[in-house]
């Protein structure tokens, strides 16, 4: 009867070792497919940036393109005066780089917010129209630049109408004034 026993306490302890072995062999799988999803997850993150990334150079793409028509468009009907600044002004924007880019369009969204804040109409210089290049694209933070950009474009090209509205106010007035006085 002896013998059984034995037997049995010897399988017991192989069994033992065997299920702690086991269980370490599970515990390191499971860490490797642990560090493997991280490592997964952070590519995922990556491509998903870049997605969004390509997605705004795109958008951006689309708008120069759009209003570089627009300027091709308004173009003849401009005086040759007028003309040839928009065409000196659409040459100097071809030249801005994407840093410079960035730091205008930051400056402005500045700009924009805090004349929100204060319910308060600043002045803002133009953004450079009429960028052709892909290359000259701003590398905007957050989707709702896209948008506060064009809104900005939008409020730039009123002040623009407004300011050559009242320039000429005042050449008309200056005009009158120079007839009154002969």
């Amino acid at each position: 009867m002896m013998f059984p026993q034995s037997r049995h306490s010897a399988s017991s302890q192989q069994l033992k070792f065997t299920t702690s072995d086991s269980c370490d062999r599970i515990k390191d799988e499971f860490q490797f497919l642990q560090a493997q999803y991280h490592s997964l997850k952070l590519e995922c993150d990556k491509l998903a940036s870049e997605k969004s990334e390509m997605q705004r150079h795109y958008i951006m793409a689309e708008i120069v393109k759009r209003l570089n028509g627009i300027c091709a468009q308004v173009l003849p009907y401009l005086s040759q005066e007028h003309q040839q600044q928009v065409l000196g002004a659409m040459e100097r924007a071809k030249q801005v780089t994407p840093p410079e880019m960035n730091s205008i369009i930051r400056q402005q969204l500045q700009a924009h917010q805090l004349s929100q804040l204060q319910g308060l109409a600043l002045p803002m210089t133009p953004l450079p129209l009429g960028l052709s290049q892909p290359a000259g694209l701003p590398a905007v933070t957050s989707s709702s630049g896209l948008f506060s950009l064009s809104s900005i474009l939008a409020s730039q090209a009123q002040l623009a109408k407004e300011d050559k509205s009242t320039r000429e106010t005042s050449d008309s007035h200056r005009e009158e004034d120079g007839d009154k006085s002969d």
